[in-house]
């Protein structure tokens, strides 16, 4: 069998579909029900994020089974550091812009409030480690740049037997830290490589350092235990943000970033992926996969606008973001202008071949996302 895994290269778009639902937040505040729907959307597209990690984790084992690890960390890393940059270049100025905007009718001090925010944009750990410094969407590369690095430092040593059990542990740490708040108080961050990342990418630098090839036959079991995996999930967050919170759906959505039930759903997903590796060839969905990370760095930038656009419509009496059609339009319209903004940065050279003149979008596997 190949090591090309169409299956997985065609839930990468699917994927980057999701991500981007997360951020646009359908039907969120149109009524109870509205409130119900997303929080499923939600619920259900939590896999995304972990399983990019997965993915880029099981392509570093197979990609190293018999080459130099520190090479491919040193491509990887550049690679991530140039997506990134662009991701920061493209959406600084419009973030700026729209925060001294936004701040110019409550305050007259315009270069104060620009200094302000260019300096919280340059906060060194936030914008090197955590990556939410511009914005909080990009938090991804950072995150998967460690995450990949964490794996590596076990590689090196040789003690890979290890990295699960010891990612897990931290794992859990993050855990308590994001979703199950009612344990313990975890006073720091946990939405970065070190306590979420590194978890999802060493399994799958697991997996793929074992060239588990899961049986086709076997596909069904993986693709009902996802499907029930999903079911468990979303009961799951039920109960932590409504029926232990004492909250109802009228009050507004629970969106906990991760959760136990996440980490099944990733790992059955990814096991029914394997099993059934020619699944999406001959269709034009696994290229698709390759526009993934483009949409990726560019929809912040793109979803800021929209947002920015249904706020002066408001202020001019026009109040479309109440309206069941621009819940409708949001997400497509994030993800289609992200695409055509990727691809005029392509076409018109400002990406190009891995190096940044502006950073080069490239659209390896290993590099997408939330």
């Amino acid at each position: 069998m190949s090591d090309r895994i169409h299956s997985v290269d065609s839930m990468r778009i699917i994927a980057m579909a999701f991500v981007v639902m997360i951020h646009t937040d359908p039907f969120r505040g149109l009524g109870v029900y509205g409130n119900m729907v997303n929080f499923t959307i939600d619920s259900t597209a939590r896999f995304a994020v972990p399983f990019f990690f997965v993915t880029s984790g099981y392509l570093f084992a197979r990609k190293t089974a018999d080459r130099d690890p520190t090479a491919y960390l040193v491509k990887q890393a550049t690679t991530i550091a140039s997506l990134y940059a662009f991701g920061l270049a493209l959406a600084a100025p419009v973030f700026l812009a729209g925060t001294v905007t936004r701040d110019g009718g409550e305050n007259s001090d315009l270069v104060g409030s620009s200094l302000s925010e260019l300096v919280r944009f340059l906060s060194p750990l936030e914008l090197l480690y955590y990556g939410n410094s511009v914005s909080v969407i990009l938090w991804f590369l950072p995150a998967l740049a460690f995450s990949l690095t964490l794996v590596y430092c076990f590689v090196r040593a040789d003690k890979t037997a290890y990295v699960v059990p010891v990612s897990l542990c931290f794992h859990a740490i993050g855990l308590l830290g994001a979703s199950y708040t009612m344990f313990v108080d975890v006073p720091f961050e946990v939405r970065d490589a070190l306590f979420f990342g590194f978890f999802y990418t060493s399994l799958g630098y697991y997996v793929g350092s074992r060239d588990w090839r899961p049986k086709p036959d076997r596909s069904g079991v993986y693709l009902g235990a996802t499907a029930l995996f999903a079911a468990l999930h979303v009961g799951e967050r039920y109960v932590l943000g409504y029926v232990i919170a004492g909250e109802t759906f009228a009050n507004g959505v629970y969106t906990a970033s991760y959760t136990i039930g996440t980490a099944l759903v990733s790992i059955s997903l990814f096991a029914f992926l394997l099993s059934r590796p020619a699944l999406g060839k001959g269709t034009p969905v696994p290229t698709w996969g390759r526009y993934a990370v483009g949409i990726y760095v560019t929809h912040p930038t793109v979803l800021f606008l929209l947002e920015r656009t249904e706020e002066i419509l408001h202020a001019m009496g026009y109040e479309i973001g109440t309206t069941l059609l621009w819940h409708l339009a949001l997400t497509p319209a994030t993800f289609f202008g992200a695409l055509l903004v990727y691809v005029a940065a392509r076409k018109s050279g400002v990406i190009r071949e891995r190096r940044i003149r502006l950073p080069r979008l490239r659209s390896d596997r290993s590099h997408d996302p939330n």
